[in-house]
């Protein structure tokens, strides 16, 4: 083993490792058990999406070794903006808006992480009930005088928007003082001593590492992990229909399924090393594996990372769905399975075109017009054409299955207008 640290060992076997402050140190440090570790997340959404699961996993993997994971939800910092790598500023959200995205975001790490008082259970703070209190010329006093521009500009994340001509507000540059100002505080509060982030966090936690080193005359640590993207190099977590939500509510957990069933053949044990919790040993034996017998191991990614993101019961469901075998069931208890409504006074007038373009099953017109021509899409397993009615005397809560190909499935429901 190449660390005294079990955590460290698996942590670079899994392929979470990029980039560390004193990594020597820190090695020695994790080998004492209950250590506390933080991840900040802002909450610019009511879920969390792909992109937030490779720290997420080593947050997991964090607590799997004895090891205390602290959930910073930055409902300070949204309000502020993260410039980094970004060429677009943060709209600004009301105080409603970050609190109820922030109960959304907290649903989202349940089924991931343990939450408790014990000694490997995660904690979540909200960096709002400090950040909101400071007042602004003892601020400077306190904690700006330890920042020096020159270092700021030079960090990658800073130097590549300004080397773009990209705008960099007063308000964005700040964000990383406020950050390493979150580090500082969770140092003095809990004693935690690492802050793990996404490669291009580097600057900002270095910033929080460097602060509690001139303020305080202690070391501690930063651990980055390298950004989910595909062999290509191109990130992943995009779809037709747009990013690939963790919650049930902005995606099904049979879309979801189907995600990481359709990734590529060159990902695929990648994945499996980050996203599940099947030992090393054997994700090793999958490397050999070529051709046909992957689609197996992706059939076994996407139920491994689906049972932990929706739980292990909501399996039998999905696979119903995926191999078409529920078509003669009860449609309407397919929970999974995307919904569609359509109004029975909109049937005469509504295109099968029009329903495949407006639940993304196909990304244009044209798309969807070559899938009905050449015989791919059904309605309850029937082949129809591009000039498809539906019936109009179809009775109200009848739930009709629309498939695009093999693994794109929608339930259409037939509803009496409603009222406003």
């Amino acid at each position: 083993m190449k660390y005294k640290s079990s955590f460290l060992n698996e942590a670079e076997a899994r392929g979470f490792f990029y980039q560390s402050t004193d990594l020597e140190t820190m090695d020695e440090f994790l080998t004492q058990k209950g250590r506390f570790g933080y991840l900040g997340i802002d909450v610019t959404a009511k879920s969390l999406h792909v992109g937030h699961l490779i720290p997420i996993f080593l947050l997991r993997l964090f607590q799997k070794h004895g090891h205390r994971p602290i959930v910073l939800a930055g409902c300070g910092t949204t309000k502020i903006g993260d410039p980094s790598f970004k060429n677009t500023t943060r709209p600004m959200l009301t105080d409603e808006e970050i609190a109820s995205n922030m109960e959304g975001v907290k649903s989202c790490l349940f089924p991931f992480l343990r939450f408790g008082d014990g000694n490997s259970d995660a904690i979540m703070v909200n960096n709002g009930d400090w950040l909101d209190e400071l007042t602004y010329i003892p601020f400077l006093r306190d904690i700006g005088k330890y920042f020096s521009i020159n270092r700021m500009i030079g960090f990658e994340s800073v130097k590549a928007k300004l080397t773009a001509n990209d705008s960099l507000s007063f308000l964005e540059f700040n964000y990383m003082i406020l950050q390493a100002y979150d580090f500082y505080k969770l140092y003095v509060d809990k004693g935690c001593c690492i802050q793990f982030g996404g490669q291009d966090q580097w600057g900002n936690i270095v910033c929080g590492v460097e602060l509690i080193k001139k303020k305080l005359g202690k070391e501690v640590f930063g651990f980055t992990n390298p950004l989910l993207t595909t062999s290509s190099g191109q990130k992943m977590g995009k779809t037709a229909k747009g990013a690939v939500w963790l919650s049930s509510d902005f995606l099904s957990p049979y879309d979801f399924w189907q995600y990481w069933r359709n990734v590529d053949d060159a990902d695929v044990v990648k994945l499996m090393y980050l996203f599940t919790d099947v030992d090393v040993a054997e994700i090793k034996k999958m490397e050999s594996i070529k051709g046909q017998e992957l689609n197996e191991i992706k059939k076994l990614l996407a139920d491994e990372v689906t049972s932990i993101a929706h739980g292990r019961e909501s399996l039998p469901e999905i696979h119903r769905a995926a191999s078409g075998m529920f078509s003669n069931g009860d449609l309407s208890s397919l929970t999974s399975v995307p919904k569609y409504d359509l109004k029975k006074c909109d049937i005469e007038t509504t295109s099968i075109v029009d329903i495949i373009v407006d639940s993304k099953m196909c990304d244009s017109r044209g798309d969807a017009k070559r899938m009905l021509r050449s015989n791919s899409v059904y309605v309850n397993n029937e082949i129809i054409a591009e000039n498809y009615k539906f019936p109009s005397d179809l009775p109200p809560d009848t739930v009709l299955k629309l498939s695009c190909g093999k693994k794109k499935h929608l339930l259409i429901s037939i509803i009496t207008r409603t009222t406003d």
